[in-house]
Protein backbone atom coordinates (compact mmCIF):
# COMPACT_ATOMS: atom_id res chain seq x y z
CA UNK A 1 0.00 0.00 0.00
CA UNK A 2 1.39 3.44 -0.91
CA UNK A 3 2.14 6.11 1.66
CA UNK A 4 -0.72 8.20 0.26
CA UNK A 5 -3.15 5.32 0.56
CA UNK A 6 -2.01 4.68 4.11
CA UNK A 7 -2.60 8.32 4.99
CA UNK A 8 -6.08 8.29 3.48
CA UNK A 9 -6.90 5.12 5.39
CA UNK A 10 -5.91 6.68 8.69
CA UNK A 11 -8.18 8.89 10.73
CA UNK A 12 -6.53 12.22 10.11
CA UNK A 13 -7.20 15.85 10.85
CA UNK A 14 -4.08 17.43 9.36
CA UNK A 15 -1.26 16.55 6.97
CA UNK A 16 2.14 16.00 8.66
CA UNK A 17 4.86 18.58 8.24
CA UNK A 18 7.91 17.85 6.07
CA UNK A 19 11.52 18.65 6.86
CA UNK A 20 12.24 18.48 3.13
CA UNK A 21 9.82 21.35 2.54
CA UNK A 22 11.67 23.61 4.95
CA UNK A 23 14.53 25.89 3.96
CA UNK A 24 14.80 28.24 6.94
CA UNK A 25 16.67 31.52 6.65
CA UNK A 26 17.88 32.35 10.11
CA UNK A 27 18.96 35.94 10.90
CA UNK A 28 22.35 36.36 12.52
CA UNK A 29 20.92 37.64 15.78
CA UNK A 30 18.87 34.47 16.19
CA UNK A 31 21.90 32.25 15.58
CA UNK A 32 23.67 33.96 18.47
CA UNK A 33 20.58 34.23 20.68
CA UNK A 34 20.13 30.46 20.42
CA UNK A 35 23.62 29.84 21.81
CA UNK A 36 22.29 28.84 25.22
CA UNK A 37 22.32 25.49 27.06
CA UNK A 38 19.94 23.06 25.31
CA UNK A 39 16.58 22.20 26.90
CA UNK A 40 18.03 19.12 28.57
CA UNK A 41 20.24 21.46 30.62
CA UNK A 42 17.78 24.32 31.24
CA UNK A 43 17.35 23.49 34.89
CA UNK A 44 20.80 22.21 35.85
CA UNK A 45 22.75 24.14 38.45
CA UNK A 46 25.78 23.50 40.62
CA UNK A 47 23.34 22.51 43.38
CA UNK A 48 21.85 19.78 41.18
CA UNK A 49 25.25 18.23 40.40
CA UNK A 50 25.71 15.30 42.78
CA UNK A 51 29.43 14.67 43.29
CA UNK A 52 30.65 11.16 43.95
CA UNK A 53 31.89 11.26 47.56
CA UNK A 54 34.74 8.97 46.51
CA UNK A 55 35.91 11.48 43.89
CA UNK A 56 37.27 14.66 45.57
CA UNK A 57 37.95 16.20 42.15
CA UNK A 58 34.20 16.41 41.48
CA UNK A 59 33.64 18.40 44.66
CA UNK A 60 36.62 20.60 43.83
CA UNK A 61 35.26 21.22 40.32
CA UNK A 62 32.01 22.65 41.72
CA UNK A 63 33.93 24.93 44.08
CA UNK A 64 36.38 26.16 41.43
CA UNK A 65 33.70 26.79 38.81
CA UNK A 66 31.45 28.57 41.31
CA UNK A 67 34.30 30.92 42.16
CA UNK A 68 35.10 31.37 38.48
CA UNK A 69 31.48 32.40 37.81
CA UNK A 70 31.52 34.88 40.69
CA UNK A 71 34.71 36.38 39.32
CA UNK A 72 32.92 37.21 36.09
CA UNK A 73 30.39 39.40 37.86
CA UNK A 74 32.13 42.69 37.16
CA UNK A 75 31.79 44.83 34.06
CA UNK A 76 33.04 43.38 30.80
CA UNK A 77 36.72 44.00 30.18
CA UNK A 78 35.95 46.08 27.12
CA UNK A 79 33.26 48.06 28.89
CA UNK A 80 30.80 46.77 26.29
CA UNK A 81 27.28 46.35 27.59
CA UNK A 82 25.78 45.14 24.33
CA UNK A 83 27.07 43.43 21.22
CA UNK A 84 28.49 45.72 18.58
CA UNK A 85 27.67 44.24 15.21
CA UNK A 86 29.82 46.42 13.00
CA UNK A 87 31.46 49.05 15.21
CA UNK A 88 35.14 48.95 16.05
CA UNK A 89 35.58 49.16 19.80
CA UNK A 90 39.03 50.04 21.18
CA UNK A 91 41.03 46.98 22.15
CA UNK A 92 40.65 46.48 25.90
CA UNK A 93 43.20 45.53 28.48
CA UNK A 94 42.94 41.82 29.16
CA UNK A 95 42.71 40.95 32.88
CA UNK A 96 45.70 39.15 34.36
CA UNK A 97 45.54 35.42 35.02
CA UNK A 98 43.69 32.61 33.24
CA UNK A 99 40.50 33.70 31.52
CA UNK A 100 39.41 30.17 30.78
CA UNK A 101 38.76 26.78 32.34
CA UNK A 102 39.01 23.43 30.62
CA UNK A 103 36.98 20.58 32.09
CA UNK A 104 39.07 17.46 31.63
CA UNK A 105 37.43 14.10 32.26
CA UNK A 106 36.08 10.88 30.82
CA UNK A 107 32.60 10.09 29.59
CA UNK A 108 29.69 10.49 31.95
CA UNK A 109 31.35 12.46 34.76
CA UNK A 110 29.00 15.41 34.21
CA UNK A 111 31.20 17.83 32.25
CA UNK A 112 28.29 19.25 30.24
CA UNK A 113 26.19 19.54 33.41
CA UNK A 114 28.98 21.57 35.02
CA UNK A 115 29.57 23.67 31.91
CA UNK A 116 25.87 24.55 31.68
CA UNK A 117 25.82 25.28 35.42
CA UNK A 118 28.69 27.71 34.92
CA UNK A 119 26.69 29.46 32.20
CA UNK A 120 23.65 29.73 34.46
CA UNK A 121 25.71 30.90 37.45
CA UNK A 122 27.62 33.64 35.63
CA UNK A 123 26.02 36.93 36.72
CA UNK A 124 25.26 38.40 33.32
CA UNK A 125 22.17 38.64 31.17
CA UNK A 126 21.81 35.81 28.63
CA UNK A 127 22.67 38.16 25.75
CA UNK A 128 26.16 38.55 27.23
CA UNK A 129 27.05 34.87 27.53
CA UNK A 130 27.01 32.08 24.95
CA UNK A 131 26.90 28.28 25.10
CA UNK A 132 27.34 25.93 22.17
CA UNK A 133 29.11 22.89 20.87
CA UNK A 134 32.29 23.16 18.83
CA UNK A 135 30.27 22.25 15.73
CA UNK A 136 27.74 25.01 16.42
CA UNK A 137 30.58 27.52 16.78
CA UNK A 138 32.20 26.51 13.49
CA UNK A 139 28.77 26.66 11.83
CA UNK A 140 28.30 30.17 13.22
CA UNK A 141 31.59 31.26 11.65
CA UNK A 142 30.48 29.65 8.39
CA UNK A 143 27.19 31.52 8.45
CA UNK A 144 28.44 34.94 9.58
CA UNK A 145 32.06 34.99 8.48
CA UNK A 146 35.06 35.24 10.78
CA UNK A 147 35.14 39.00 11.31
CA UNK A 148 31.44 39.36 12.04
CA UNK A 149 31.60 36.44 14.45
CA UNK A 150 34.40 38.21 16.33
CA UNK A 151 32.40 41.44 16.39
CA UNK A 152 29.26 39.64 17.52
CA UNK A 153 30.84 37.70 20.39
CA UNK A 154 33.45 40.24 21.51
CA UNK A 155 31.00 41.97 23.86
CA UNK A 156 30.22 38.74 25.69
CA UNK A 157 31.33 38.01 29.22
CA UNK A 158 31.53 34.23 28.78
CA UNK A 159 31.71 31.70 25.94
CA UNK A 160 31.18 28.02 26.81
CA UNK A 161 32.23 25.42 24.21
CA UNK A 162 31.06 21.86 24.75
CA UNK A 163 32.79 18.97 22.97
CA UNK A 164 35.71 20.92 21.52
CA UNK A 165 36.63 18.63 18.65
CA UNK A 166 40.26 17.87 17.97
CA UNK A 167 39.74 15.59 14.96
CA UNK A 168 39.70 18.30 12.28
CA UNK A 169 42.94 20.35 12.16
CA UNK A 170 41.39 23.04 9.96
CA UNK A 171 38.45 23.66 12.27
CA UNK A 172 40.73 23.55 15.32
CA UNK A 173 42.92 26.31 13.87
CA UNK A 174 39.84 28.34 12.89
CA UNK A 175 38.28 28.19 16.35
CA UNK A 176 41.62 28.73 18.10
CA UNK A 177 42.09 31.90 16.05
CA UNK A 178 38.58 33.02 16.95
CA UNK A 179 39.15 32.39 20.65
CA UNK A 180 42.45 34.28 20.55
CA UNK A 181 40.63 37.33 19.20
CA UNK A 182 37.88 37.01 21.82
CA UNK A 183 40.42 36.74 24.64
CA UNK A 184 41.91 40.00 23.40
CA UNK A 185 38.49 41.55 23.99
CA UNK A 186 38.28 40.16 27.51
CA UNK A 187 35.84 37.31 26.88
CA UNK A 188 36.14 34.49 29.43
CA UNK A 189 36.20 30.94 28.06
CA UNK A 190 35.17 27.51 29.28
CA UNK A 191 35.44 24.26 27.35
CA UNK A 192 35.23 20.49 27.35
CA UNK A 193 36.65 18.37 24.56
CA UNK A 194 36.78 15.03 22.81
CA UNK A 195 40.05 13.13 22.67
CA UNK A 196 42.03 12.87 19.46
CA UNK A 197 41.32 9.73 17.41
CA UNK A 198 43.73 6.85 17.89
CA UNK A 199 44.89 7.98 21.33
CA UNK A 200 45.76 5.42 23.98
CA UNK A 201 43.19 5.58 26.75
CA UNK A 202 40.74 7.27 24.42
CA UNK A 203 37.64 8.49 26.21
CA UNK A 204 39.54 9.41 29.37
CA UNK A 205 41.59 12.58 29.75
CA UNK A 206 42.50 14.96 26.96
CA UNK A 207 44.06 18.00 28.63
CA UNK A 208 47.49 17.56 27.02
CA UNK A 209 45.91 17.13 23.57
CA UNK A 210 43.61 20.11 24.08
CA UNK A 211 46.30 22.50 25.32
CA UNK A 212 48.71 21.47 22.57
CA UNK A 213 46.15 21.87 19.79
CA UNK A 214 45.07 25.35 20.86
CA UNK A 215 48.77 26.27 21.18
CA UNK A 216 49.00 30.00 21.97
CA UNK A 217 45.76 29.91 23.92
CA UNK A 218 46.91 27.32 26.44
CA UNK A 219 48.10 29.95 28.91
CA UNK A 220 44.56 31.27 29.15
CA UNK A 221 43.10 27.95 30.32
CA UNK A 222 43.24 26.32 33.72
CA UNK A 223 42.76 22.54 33.29
CA UNK A 224 40.27 21.19 35.80
CA UNK A 225 40.43 17.42 36.04
CA UNK A 226 37.23 15.58 36.91
CA UNK A 227 37.67 11.92 37.87
CA UNK A 228 34.87 9.40 38.10
CA UNK A 229 33.00 6.55 36.48
CA UNK A 230 30.51 6.95 33.66
CA UNK A 231 27.11 7.42 35.31
CA UNK A 232 25.43 6.27 32.07
CA UNK A 233 25.27 2.86 30.50
CA UNK A 234 28.63 2.02 28.95
CA UNK A 235 28.95 0.85 25.36
CA UNK A 236 26.73 1.39 22.35
CA UNK A 237 23.07 0.75 23.18
CA UNK A 238 21.15 -1.63 20.97
CA UNK A 239 18.76 0.26 18.72
CA UNK A 240 15.08 -0.69 18.96
CA UNK A 241 13.59 -2.56 16.04
CA UNK A 242 12.18 -0.21 13.37
CA UNK A 243 8.45 -0.10 12.69
CA UNK A 244 6.64 -0.77 9.43
CA UNK A 245 6.11 2.04 6.96
CA UNK A 246 2.40 1.74 7.63
CA UNK A 247 2.84 2.22 11.38
CA UNK A 248 5.18 5.19 10.92
CA UNK A 249 2.88 6.90 8.44
CA UNK A 250 -0.20 6.32 10.59
CA UNK A 251 1.59 7.72 13.66
CA UNK A 252 2.72 10.81 11.72
CA UNK A 253 -0.85 11.62 10.69
CA UNK A 254 -2.16 10.95 14.16
CA UNK A 255 0.42 13.14 15.94
CA UNK A 256 -0.15 16.92 15.76
CA UNK A 257 3.07 18.71 14.89
CA UNK A 258 4.86 15.62 13.58
CA UNK A 259 6.88 15.57 10.36
CA UNK A 260 6.98 12.74 7.81
CA UNK A 261 9.83 12.30 5.35
CA UNK A 262 11.50 9.64 3.25
CA UNK A 263 14.97 9.21 4.77
CA UNK A 264 17.03 9.23 1.54
CA UNK A 265 15.23 12.40 0.41
CA UNK A 266 15.90 14.02 3.78
CA UNK A 267 19.61 13.29 3.46
CA UNK A 268 19.61 14.98 0.05
CA UNK A 269 17.75 17.97 1.50
CA UNK A 270 20.25 18.44 4.33
CA UNK A 271 22.90 19.25 1.72
CA UNK A 272 20.82 22.28 0.70
CA UNK A 273 20.51 23.73 4.21
CA UNK A 274 23.45 25.20 6.13
CA UNK A 275 24.06 23.15 9.32
CA UNK A 276 23.72 26.34 11.39
CA UNK A 277 20.04 26.28 10.41
CA UNK A 278 19.30 22.69 11.43
CA UNK A 279 17.90 23.95 14.72
CA UNK A 280 15.41 26.13 12.86
CA UNK A 281 14.64 23.16 10.63
CA UNK A 282 13.11 21.46 13.66
CA UNK A 283 11.07 24.45 14.90
CA UNK A 284 7.70 23.53 16.43
CA UNK A 285 8.08 19.81 15.72
CA UNK A 286 6.64 17.34 18.21
CA UNK A 287 8.08 14.26 16.49
CA UNK A 288 10.10 13.25 13.42
CA UNK A 289 8.80 10.29 11.41
CA UNK A 290 11.09 8.72 8.80
CA UNK A 291 10.42 6.00 6.27
CA UNK A 292 12.95 3.80 4.46
CA UNK A 293 15.98 4.39 6.68
CA UNK A 294 19.02 3.16 4.76
CA UNK A 295 22.80 3.29 5.31
CA UNK A 296 24.34 6.75 4.95
CA UNK A 297 26.14 6.81 1.58
CA UNK A 298 29.20 8.97 2.29
CA UNK A 299 31.12 10.89 4.94
CA UNK A 300 29.82 14.37 4.09
CA UNK A 301 26.24 13.18 4.37
CA UNK A 302 27.08 11.33 7.59
CA UNK A 303 28.52 14.46 9.22
CA UNK A 304 25.41 16.47 8.31
CA UNK A 305 23.24 13.76 9.85
CA UNK A 306 25.33 13.95 13.03
CA UNK A 307 24.48 17.65 13.35
CA UNK A 308 20.78 17.01 12.80
CA UNK A 309 20.83 14.22 15.39
CA UNK A 310 22.42 16.62 17.89
CA UNK A 311 19.74 19.26 17.29
CA UNK A 312 16.93 16.71 17.63
CA UNK A 313 18.48 15.35 20.82
CA UNK A 314 18.97 18.82 22.30
CA UNK A 315 15.30 19.56 21.67
CA UNK A 316 14.15 16.13 22.89
CA UNK A 317 12.18 15.42 19.68
CA UNK A 318 11.30 11.70 19.38
CA UNK A 319 12.17 9.93 16.12
CA UNK A 320 10.00 7.12 14.71
CA UNK A 321 11.39 5.21 11.74
CA UNK A 322 10.97 2.32 9.34
CA UNK A 323 13.75 0.58 7.45
CA UNK A 324 17.08 -0.24 9.10
CA UNK A 325 17.72 0.26 12.84
CA UNK A 326 19.86 3.28 13.68
CA UNK A 327 22.86 1.19 14.74
CA UNK A 328 23.28 0.21 11.08
CA UNK A 329 23.37 3.77 9.69
CA UNK A 330 27.15 4.00 9.33
CA UNK A 331 29.54 1.63 7.60
CA UNK A 332 32.25 -0.30 9.44
CA UNK A 333 34.81 1.91 7.72
CA UNK A 334 33.14 5.05 9.12
CA UNK A 335 32.94 3.56 12.60
CA UNK A 336 36.67 2.85 12.55
CA UNK A 337 37.70 6.21 11.07
CA UNK A 338 38.64 9.58 12.51
CA UNK A 339 35.05 10.71 12.99
CA UNK A 340 33.91 7.55 14.75
CA UNK A 341 33.12 9.32 18.02
CA UNK A 342 30.67 11.58 16.22
CA UNK A 343 28.98 8.60 14.60
CA UNK A 344 28.73 6.66 17.85
CA UNK A 345 27.24 9.75 19.49
CA UNK A 346 24.69 10.09 16.69
CA UNK A 347 23.71 6.41 16.98
CA UNK A 348 23.38 6.71 20.75
CA UNK A 349 21.25 9.84 20.52
CA UNK A 350 19.01 8.62 17.71
CA UNK A 351 18.54 5.36 19.60
CA UNK A 352 17.42 7.28 22.69
CA UNK A 353 15.00 9.34 20.59
CA UNK A 354 13.68 6.17 18.93
CA UNK A 355 12.89 4.78 22.38
CA UNK A 356 11.12 8.06 23.24
CA UNK A 357 8.97 7.60 20.12
CA UNK A 358 7.54 4.28 21.27
CA UNK A 359 4.40 5.93 22.61
CA UNK A 360 3.55 7.38 19.19
CA UNK A 361 2.54 3.98 17.85
CA UNK A 362 0.64 3.08 20.99
CA UNK A 363 -1.66 6.10 21.11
Amino acid sequence: MSTRALAEAASIEATPLSLCAREPHVPADRLVAEMVPPPRFDSVRFDTYIPDPNQPSQIEAVDVLSAFAEGLGGSHASGAGKRRWFSRAPKPTVPAGPRGVYLDGGYGVGKTHLLASLWHATPAEPALKAFGTFVELTNLVGALGFQQTVQTLSGHRLLCIDEFELDDPGDTVLVSSLLARLVEHGVALAATSNTLPGKLGEGRFAAADFLREIQGLSAHFRPLRIDGEDYRHRGLPEAPAPYSEEAVTKAAYATPGASLDDFPHLLEHLAKVHPSRYGALTDNLTAVCLTDVTPVPDQSTALRLVVLADRLYDREIPVLASGLPFDRLFSEEMLKGGYRKKYFRAISRLTALARDAKGLVEQ
